[in-house]
């Protein structure tokens, strides 16, 4: 099949060459951009995983607060904080730790 044979049995929509331009167009916008759509689908979920990261260590950070808050409060909570995280006892104690096995 020649090539004016194959050139006349696209429809003639197709042919016209604003419209040739405009899916060339689309096409490079599409695939090929520095902005395209995949290029902006790959940022859009990497942002959504960020917020819910951001989301998670303001969580932390409020427990945080909330410990420190308790620790500054009252002594009796810092020493049980003292005694429980770091295993600190008074002189005349004796600390038995007790490890669970799995």
């Amino acid at each position: 099949m020649s090539l004016k044979k194959r050139w006349q049995s696209i429809p003639p929509a197709l042919r016209n060459k604003y419209v040739i331009a405009i899916l060339a167009f689309s096409v490079w916008v599409a695939f090929f951009d520095q902005n395209s759509l995949l290029f902006r689908y790959k940022l859009s979920s990497r942002i959504n995983k960020i917020e819910k990261q951001k989301e998670i260590y303001q969580q932390q950070i409020e427990m945080n607060k909330r410990k420190i808050d308790e620790l500054q409060s009252s002594t009796e909570n810092l020493e049980k904080f003292a005694r429980e995280e770091y295993m600190m006892k008074k002189d005349d104690e004796v600390v038995f730790i007790i490890k669970e096995e799995e």
